[in-house]
């Protein structure tokens, strides 16, 4: 790194973000949070998500603080590539380049195993394939603008995960947890891979991950359910365990705004094995670094969305 972070960065550090545009991906939690965030920096901010009565709701919550920037809603629903196609058209109509890129939105542990509307097992097809897909309709507007950034949101769910390409759907056995790390562990190393093939290719995009540690979202009781064991704890036990929303959007933030955060790197909390406190650079499990697997990971993803990268 060429910058030291600065210890106990938080939304306070955001430099002034007036002029850049950004897209996040999810409304509520970690997605409304770091779109208030930027648009009080300054940003003009799409904040797109599948349910517009949401969307509407925190445009409406932020708006009520009279921020610096901009933000508007877009339908997206990730778990639909006819809707991730049809707003990458969209959005390439609307505008001529695309300053930042925020993979956020994201389900969890839905207890039966689900199919998107393209037959991939909700978790992989929403967390990860969505987005890979979304990051290739968009990569012609991030290619045009000035110093662009990729922010991927993994997990530290990851750590658990593994890329089981003989079962990649989870079709022979659905394990909720299972199938949620591997998701959190594609889109991580999906970041990886996305800044070394930006730096071979000379795209001049900036790729990175961030997580947000275990946070008071609602990522839990709606994926897994309020009366599921993880929804209990989560109601029980959230305000001593979980930390605000606000916080959990730190890292993603500092990977989104700060001068010295760099390509490649993965941001989380700082504090009680990364589930709490100021961004840090968060520990990368063994798998994620394979740049073999990574690289089959993503030709595989290119097959199944129909997309297709630059060479």
């Amino acid at each position: 790194m060429t910058k030291t972070m600065k210890r106990g960065w938080n939304a306070t550090d955001i430099p002034v973000q007036k002029g850049r545009s950004v897209i996040i991906t999810g409304t509520g939690g970690i997605g409304y949070e770091t779109a208030l965030e930027m648009t009080r920096a300054g940003a003009d901010v799409i904040l797109a998500g599948r349910n517009k009565e949401k969307g509407e709701e925190a445009l409406h919550k932020i708006n009520a603080l009279k921020p610096a920037g901009t933000i508007r809603f877009e339908k997206l629903d990730l778990a639909d590539l006819r809707s991730v196609n049809a707003f990458g058209e969209r959005i390439r109509a609307q505008r001529s380049s695309l300053d930042l890129l925020i993979n956020n939105a994201a389900v969890m542990n839905p207890p039966q195993r689900r199919l998107t509307k393209d037959g991939f097992e909700l978790q992989l097809g929403t967390n990860y394939l969505g987005h890979f897909a979304l990051t290739a309709q968009l990569l012609p507007l991030l290619l045009k603008a000035n110093q662009p950034r990729v922010v991927t949101l993994s997990s530290i769910a990851h750590r658990s995960g593994e890329i089981n390409f003989d079962d990649l759907q989870s079709e022979r056995q659905y394990k909720p947890m299972t199938a949620y790390a591997q998701s959190k562990l594609a889109c991580l190393m999906f970041a990886l891979e996305l800044q070394r093939r930006s730096e071979a290719a000379g795209w001049g995009i900036t790729s990175m991950a961030a997580h947000p540690g275990i946070s008071r979202t609602e990522l839990i009781p709606n994926g897994a359910g309020k009366n599921s064991p993880a929804g209990l704890v989560r109601l029980l036990l959230g305000p001593i365990f979980f930390q605000p929303a606000a916080h959990g959007a730190w890292p993603s933030l500092y990977a989104a705004t700060a001068p010295e955060a760099t390509g490649g790197t993965y941001y989380g909390p700082s504090r009680m094995s990364e589930t709490r406190g100021y961004p840090t650079i968060a520990k990368l499990a063994p798998q994620a670094t394979d740049m073999e697997v990574a690289s089959t990971l993503w030709d595989t993803s290119e097959t199944l969305t129909k997309v297709k990268f630059p060479s």
